[in-house]
């Protein structure tokens, strides 16, 4: 196999083969992969501009029946001194502090709550658009629909047209990890499986609800696992409807291995700087059908994610104003608005604050009031 025909074809924007995939990234060396990554990432995203965006994440719970070996921040439904369910109040306190700065997103997640059914999600959604009527919920995740929707025995579209007629504007691509099988039930072994995940956005992308796929790698995944995770992502990319959004960008992220079982369980090395690169770089190369390609500053620091925008990123995501998963893992990174703009400039790149639909945004937004 050659890995200049190989090059040759990923530029033409043609879809790689499994195979061909792996084999470049094994045998190409890294500053080839970036530099074939970058003008992809041309291709998609003409110029020097790098967005990013002003958002909030807020956990609705920290209780999870999934039992995920690399989290730290979840409890078991039977430690009822750990529950934490956030009043009202709390989302209004955090709402105003994110809409003082100029963000107008919430990045709502949780977990696998055994008693939160759908109703526990309908009241909180209206509640909040009630009171934040331009508020955007970027919230939950396809296991977490999942979830819903067992408990409620309903359908993956019936449990989405709820949500979305209770406020929904887009969702995450969260709790994909990889979506391999094998990998899910070792490290996450009550969470919906691979397909789940898969239907789960396969109706989300038929009702036009905009998206996001991710990938969190360093598990116990193979490099072949890996590929297929991505191929499996674009496969779904290119089912959506023509008039759909589909999946708005690709993020990956390594995974955090401090205190977790994961790391009492099997022997792994941390993801290195340079693998997180290339990782970033494949991605770009075999996700052809994607326009947008995040790069996490979060969990491998500024300068790695610098570098990555000559990887083929064209996103550094959001500044993150409040983060507790990563977090109760050691993740101490924080970004302010001045300090992610200075970020990008000193890469040699132009910062352009988003909306979760890459459009731009004016960042004189007023603060709101709650009611």
């Amino acid at each position: 196999m050659d890995t200049n025909t190989i090059f040759s074809k990923a530029l033409q924007l043609h879809p790689l083969t499994e195979d061909e995939a792996v084999h470049i990234y094994e045998h190409a060396p890294t500053d080839k992969l970036m530099a074939v990554a970058s003008v992809i990432r041309q291709k998609h995203v003409p110029g020097k501009t790098v967005g990013w965006q002003i958002d909030r994440n807020v956990n609705y719970t920290n209780v999870c029946l999934s039992g995920c070996l690399f989290c730290n921040f979840h409890c078991k439904p039977h430690e009822t001194d750990k529950h934490y369910t956030p009043a009202i109040e709390e989302y209004c306190e955090k709402i105003e502090a994110l809409f003082a700065i100029g963000g107008n997103q919430l990045l709502l997640q949780g977990g696998l709550h055994p008693s939160f059914k759908l109703e526990f999600y309908e009241s909180l959604f209206r509640e909040l658009k009630k009171r934040y009527p331009t508020l955007k919920l970027h919230a939950l995740g396809p296991p977490e629909v999942a979830h819903i929707a067992r408990l409620e025995k309903m359908t993956y579209r019936e449990t989405l047209e709820r949500l979305i007629d209770a406020g929904l504007d887009s969702l995450p691509g969260a709790g994909a990890e990889i979506l391999i099988d094998r990998v899910r039930k070792q490290v996450s072994p009550a969470k919906p499986d691979a397909q789940s995940w898969i239907e789960v956005m396969r109706e989300a992308h038929r009702l036009r609800l905009a998206t996001s796929a991710t990938m969190l790698f360093g598990l116990i995944e193979t490099l072949r696992e890996r590929v297929q995770h991505l191929l499996k992502i674009r496969k779904l990319q290119s089912e959506k409807p023509k008039n759909a959004t589909g999946f708005l960008n690709f993020i990956c992220w390594p995974v955090q291995l401090k205190g977790t079982k994961l790391a009492k369980n099997y022997s792994l090395k941390p993801v290195t700087p340079i693998e997180y690169v290339r990782t970033v770089a494949i991605s770009r190369i075999v996700l052809n059908n994607i326009k947008n390609i995040q790069a996490s500053w979060l969990t491998v620091g500024r300068d790695t994610a610098q570098i990555c925008l000559y990887a083929g990123a064209n996103d550094l995501g959001s500044i993150m104003m409040e983060e507790n998963v990563l977090a109760a893992v050691g993740i101490k990174e924080r970004m302010d608005v001045k300090s992610m703009v200075h970020t990008i400039r000193e890469a040699g790149f132009e910062p352009y604050l988003r909306n979760q639909h890459y459009q731009l945004v004016e960042q004189s937004v007023s603060a709101r009031v709650c009611v």
